[in-house]
């Protein structure tokens, strides 16, 4: 399993517990290794072909670069499933499965919510990692149902600058209504860049952790969509596991979709303990 996780990022503990009980259910090696750089990622796919590994899950946050290799996976016999980034480019690469969100719909059903809510919103999309498809996908989503949207790039291996820039932003602009985050750690940097700025606007996110969980039961962010990385991240392993020692093929030539998933105040009190369980 090859991804894109950033240093810090806590996302990335779900998806390597859901791979990890899948591996233990399937008495499977699991070769964990990751780089937010798209050649280095690129490098540790190659090193995953040098070493023979028998399957290859990996993300596509960057396919053009990413993906040569993973062609090169596939054209090596070593069957390859996509998972998490890619949704739109997995098959161009000889990846036979994907697992994860439409990131497009995923952003449009928070615009759409936003838009229910104030149909006068001025939306700001945070960005924490410039030129990854599936985050410009969310935003892009978010715009087409919430036109008034405006995207705001921050360094999300940075969270102190990530808060004081989004505070900044806000005392900057108290026209904006809405801030939309692209990721739990993101999201609670938000919260305190609203009360440090002693704006009103209303937060949302995408990805849910511990933190963030209590914070929906708590009425501090509005809502979460959740792509279920745990999810992705078994069964990206399984379905491995499945056509290795099955053959099987899971998806019927499509991807397959684990979100998006909205967590509100609606459903909140029934997901809080598996997302203190570290599964939601």
């Amino acid at each position: 399993m090859v991804t894109h996780e950033a240093p810090g990022d806590t996302f990335w503990d779900k998806i390597r517990a859901g791979a990890e009980a899948a591996a233990a259910n399937h008495n499977i090696t699991l070769n964990y290794s990751n780089n937010q750089d798209a050649g280095e990622q690129s490098t540790l796919i190659q090193n995953a072909i040098d070493q023979g590994v028998d399957g290859l899950a990996t993300t596509l946050p960057n396919p053009d670069a990413i993906g040569p290799n993973v062609q090169k996976a596939a054209d090596a016999g070593i069957p390859v499933v996509a998972f998490n980034a890619g949704i739109t480019d997995y098959t161009n690469y000889g990846a036979s499965m994907y697992f994860g969100s439409d990131e497009d719909l995923a952003g449009q059903t928070v615009g759409t919510r936003i838009v229910q809510e104030r149909p006068d919103s001025h939306t700001l999309c945070v960005i924490q990692l410039q030129g990854q498809v599936q985050l410009e996908a969310r935003c892009a989503g978010v715009a087409k149902t919430s036109p008034n949207t405006e995207v705001l790039y921050v360094n999300g291996t940075d969270l102190p600058a990530v808060q004081q820039t989004i505070g900044a932003k806000l005392q900057e602009d108290p026209s904006i209504t809405d801030v939309v985050t692209l990721a739990g750690d993101v999201a609670l940097a938000a919260t305190q860049a609203k009360a440090d700025a002693g704006s009103q606007a209303s937060i949302a996110t995408f990805d849910l952790n511990a933190d963030v969980a209590q914070q929906i039961q708590d009425g501090g962010i509005l809502l979460s969509v959740d792509q279920q990385p745990y999810v992705q991240g078994y069964m990206a392993v399984t379905s491995l596991w499945l056509n290795l020692t099955n053959g099987n093929d899971i998806g019927g030539g499509g991807p397959v979709l684990t979100g998006p998933s909205v967590v509100d105040q609606s459903n909140i009190d029934v997901i809080l303990p598996y997302a203190q369980n570290n599964t939601r």
